[in-house]
């Protein structure tokens, strides 16, 4: 079982930028698919982001301005946003699956393991 803890969410003008972290507890971290979803209010949580051995995935609105990336020394997944915008207004959360052999995951539903979320605030 890992736990999942992100920080990094806060208030920023349109068009600024963010970093998130989501560090991850346990000694096998290199072997979790990671990712990085998103609410906002009345919505559903929507896929953002993911990595595991076989590569990264982007849902199509966040491509070009996102990424995802990780620090398997420090346990940790990092969503690095850029040119954020109103509608990316939402709390974030950071996900984990086991995936030892890697695997492409791009839906929320496909992780096992979330994290409480930090708020990420854009205004206009």
């Amino acid at each position: 079982q890992v736990q999942l803890v992100e920080s990094g969410g806060g208030l920023v003008q349109a068009g600024g930028s963010l970093r998130l972290s989501c560090a991850a507890s346990g000694r096998t971290f290199s072997n979790y698919a990671m990712g990085w979803s998103r609410q906002a209010p009345g919505k559903e949580r929507e896929f953002v982001a993911s990595m595991s051995l076989s590569g990264t995935r982007y849902t199509d609105t966040v491509k070009g301005r996102f990424t995802i990336s990780r620090d398997n020394a420090k346990n940790t997944v990092y969503l690095q946003m850029s040119n954020l915008k109103p509608e990316d207004t939402a709390v974030y959360y950071c996900a984990a699956k086991l995936a030892r052999y890697g695997g492409i995951y791009s839906s929320s539903w496909e992780f096992d393991y979330w994290g409480q979320g930090t708020q990420v605030t854009v205004s206009s």
